[in-house]
């Protein structure tokens, strides 16, 4: 049984977003976790194209999304034309997400801070 605050990552994939205007903007299609601390930090989404195709992808800071009540659909309370101008990338061309330029340039876009990520010792 579920909690009424917890969501299964498979619940989340391929799940429906919309804005609180009831706009369509796209669905997730993956995610973006970090392997030092276990959080998600980006949602990948795809958004545009004609008849679902060529869609473009765009990673979202998680924090930016909320689950709707009725949990059919998470909400993204953005508008359309601020996503078409958000950074993303075509579906065959990933960028380097562990990249922290790549990341800051994400978390700037959408005025998110994830505070400074403290580097960790490596084991050899």
């Amino acid at each position: 049984m579920q909690r009424p605050n917890v969501s299964l990552a498979s619940t989340l994939l391929d799940a429906p977003v919309r804005n609180s205007a009831g706009e369509d903007l796209g669905k997730i299609e993956d995610f973006v976790v970090d392997p030092e601390t276990g959080n998600l930090q980006y949602a990948i989404l795809s958004f545009g194209g004609v008849l679902g195709m060529n869609k473009k992808l765009f990673p979202i800071p998680w924090s930016s999304f909320t689950t709707a009540r009725t949990r059919d659909y998470v909400l993204l309370d953005t508008n359309k034309d601020t996503l078409r101008r958000a950074p993303g990338f075509e579906r065959g061309a990933w960028p380097d997400v562990a990249d922290p330029t790549w990341s800051r340039s994400i978390d700037d876009y959408y005025g998110t801070d994830r505070g400074v990520v403290r580097s960790r010792a490596t084991v050899v």
